[in-house]
């Protein structure tokens, strides 16, 4: 990518999707296109096929996705299916018959079977059933991963993809009920505080081991797998430490400043038993992560503050 290349972020108003547009600015990239949902609705297939042939984008960053946390999850389960394999599907298709150079898809790591061996290795995928909760928001990401794949091998197109550990930090979702684990806790946390609760009940027993990487850090190595990375296979982007659950919410706890006690409710489940990332092939390739998880929620709980986030 050259500093005036054309790129598209697609779900540039997304967590990943801003941090994508913040390192590019930063880097000194200046033609840069986006659009709002309501301006484009990625969904539709000839909208999409509209928007490329009149803007003809060089390089696209495929960030666009619905996603939620596990209530959303197990809620809107045809939702997540099919608007996310709408997304991909219209996107990746207008990549190949226009003729863009270099596409990125933004995967997630729940693409990995349920009881995978751990570290989770970019060989896992499909070896075992998956995380019944997100099955169908995992079977979209699957198939935007094999439809890269497979354009790559039909088409010879230069289409990779990123498998993200949990992400976190600026311009996250806080939603009570659609938010993942970390910034649900950032808010019912501090809520608590505010309203002097003694008391936070959350979801499961606490034992579940869960990676967590701050959004900049993940946009830092995709722009170098954008500028190097040409290999079919999907790259896993993770920090490569995980902590239970109860770790999390004690880290949270004293950083929110919250003195009650917290109550975990083992009747509710409490998902895949450990998601850690084998991050070698990325680290392999020059990047490491930055920002450790203190520093990283301390960020996030600053932005929250702020009321830099979402809330749908």
């Amino acid at each position: 990518m050259q500093s005036n290349s054309k790129i598209y972020i697609a779900g540039h108003r997304g967590m990943v999707g801003s941090a994508m547009h913040r390192k590019l600015i930063k880097e000194g990239f200046t033609n840069i296109v986006v659009r709002a949902s309501a301006e484009l609705d990625l969904t539709n297939q000839q909208a999409v096929a509209d928007f490329f042939a009149s803007e003809k984008p060089e390089y696209v960053f495929l960030a666009a996705a619905k996603v939620g946390g596990i209530v959303a999850n197990n809620t809107y389960r045809a939702d997540f299916i099919y608007q996310n394999l709408m997304i991909e599907s219209n996107i990746i298709h207008q990549c190949y018959l226009n003729e863009v150079k270099k596409m990125m898809f933004f995967g997630s790591s729940c693409i990995y079977p349920k009881l995978a061996p751990q570290p989770l290795k970019e060989e896992s995928l499909l070896t075992g059933l998956l995380e019944p909760t997100n099955e169908p928001y995992a079977i979209a990401k699957i198939a935007g991963i094999k439809l890269c794949e497979s354009y790559h091998d039909q088409y010879d197109c230069n289409f990779i993809s990123v498998m993200p550990t949990n992400l976190y930090g600026y311009g996250d979702n806080y939603h009570p009920q659609h938010s993942h684990v970390l910034p649900a806790l950032i808010r019912r946390i501090h809520e608590a505080k505010e309203s002097n609760a003694a008391t936070i009940e959350v979801w499961g027993t606490g034992t579940p081991l869960r990676e967590f990487l701050f959004v900049d850090d993940l946009a830092d190595a995709c722009f170098l797998l954008m500028q190097t990375y040409n290999e079919k296979q999907f790259v896993n982007v993770g920090c490569g430490e995980d902590l239970s659950i109860k770790e999390l919410v004690e880290l949270i706890k004293n950083i929110v400043g919250f003195d009650g006690e917290i109550k975990f409710d083992s009747s509710k489940p409490d998902g895949t038993p450990r998601k850690l990332m084998d991050v070698s092939k990325v680290k392999s390739l020059g990047w490491s992560p930055k920002i450790n998880l203190e520093q990283g929620i301390k960020l996030a709980y600053e932005d929250f503050l702020k009321g830099h986030f979402r809330n749908s």
